[in-house]
């Protein structure tokens, strides 16, 4: 099968961002995501060589950065990104700043182009930022927010009962090494079954766009996949699939307090830029907080419809409201990052073959977070709170 590469749409503040004016921007999947992390590490390291190792280190009464590079993608579980760039809630809130940003499909290539340099900040799924932090020893990027917890899950074609009716089967997932790839992989080891990177196994795993993923359930070709929101919706309600797994159900809290919460997108900035421009870091929390509070508190009907919009301009169409309505039920918009889960979500990766063992110290700065909050996400040890 041949797996499509995600591509992206630059859309500057006040310009239409539909998939017809996209840029042919593609980013290879492969050796490449290596190379270019490692590269942009370096280029991470030299210039940041003296700005310390945390945004709190930058001097106070530096500049606002002339422009904010933000990338998210189509999907519920960016919602705050959604909300925020649709409901003009970022370009109010950086004040002269000026506000640029593309739409992915999936995270590990929205890594490739922070760490290339293309991007200053990103709503991703916790696993690619870790693994840019790894891959860099520290010197990429930091989470500085959470922005969603669940809406993940695994359908399959009617029949498919257990993990063990899944041997010899085909799956997909949105990218390999992204957070619903990595979550994939651990769980089918845990059931006995082997799915490895370079695709031998007795699990087949094809990492996807998640658009083709719906047309190729539908067409037979797929068994099932691990999904984020609203795809997962998409497959039960458009193509009949059913839930083997809903993530939610494997985490019982231990780690967080919050039974059924996990991780499915963070706010993250490159560590060079919130360094030189931590005005600008902080303007887009508040944002983003602003963002997190409008979708908690908005009625039902105006939420759906807001985000239906955003998604009709970033990805090309609606969603039909039985859709949208479970994917918002499967979802809890939060800024706590659920730091508690990530040396478990590192060692699911290095489990699943595509990182490696890694201190994560460092990786967290919800300092100016909890500032704007008044609150206190914590860090659990892995940074600044």
């Amino acid at each position: 099968m041949t797996n499509p590469q995600p591509g992206m749409t630059r859309i500057v503040a006040g310009e239409s961002g539909k998939p017809k004016r996209r840029r042919g921007i593609e980013i290879a999947l492969t050796a490449g995501l290596v190379l270019l992390i490692s590269a942009g590490a370096t280029v991470a390291a030299g210039v940041s060589r003296d700005s310390g190792n945390t945004a709190a280190a930058a001097e106070p009464d530096q500049a606002p950065a002339a422009e904010l590079r933000l990338g998210y993608f189509g999907n519920i579980t960016h919602g705050p990104a959604l909300v925020g760039v649709s409901q003009g809630i970022i370009a109010k809130d950086l004040n002269g700043t000026k506000l640029s940003t593309q739409v992915f499909t999936a995270g590990p290539a929205a890594i490739e182009a922070l760490n290339a340099g293309a991007l200053d900040a990103a709503y991703i799924g916790p696993n690619p930022a870790i693994n840019s932090f790894v891959q860099s020893k520290g010197e990429s990027i930091r989470i500085i927010a959470g922005a969603a917890a669940g809406g993940a899950q695994l359908v399959v074609k009617p029949g498919i009962t257990s993990a063990a009716d899944l041997r010899g089967k085909t799956l997909s997932t949105p990218q390999l090494g992204g957070t619903q790839d990595v979550a994939l992989r651990a769980w089918l080891q845990k059931e006995g079954h082997r799915a490895s990177p370079d695709g031998s196994g007795d699990v087949a795993i094809n990492p996807t766009d998640n658009a083709q993923t719906l047309k190729l359930f539908q067409d037979g070709k797929l068994d099932g996949a691990w999904l984020p929101e609203p795809w997962a919706s998409r497959l039960v309600l458009q193509a009949g699939a059913t839930v083997l797994v809903d993530e939610r159900d494997l985490w019982d809290g231990s780690l967080t307090g919050k039974p059924g919460e996990f991780p499915t997108t963070v706010l993250i900035v490159n560590k060079t830029f919130a360094a030189e421009h931590p005005a600008t870091v902080k303007a887009l929390l508040r944002a983003h907080t602003e963002s997190v509070d409008w979708l908690n508190n908005a009625p039902a009907a105006e939420k759906a419809a807001v985000l239906n919009a955003a998604l009709k301009e970033t990805a090309g169409a609606e969603l039909k409201p039985d859709v949208i309505d479970r994917a918002l039920r499967n979802i809890v918009f939060t800024v706590d990052p659920l730091a508690g889960t990530y040396r478990k979500l590192l060692q699911d990766g290095v489990d699943a073959g595509t990182t490696k063992p890694a201190d994560l110290t460092g990786i967290l700065d919800l300092t100016v977070l909890n500032s704007i909050t008044g609150r206190h996400a914590s860090a659990a040890g892995l940074g600044l709170d």
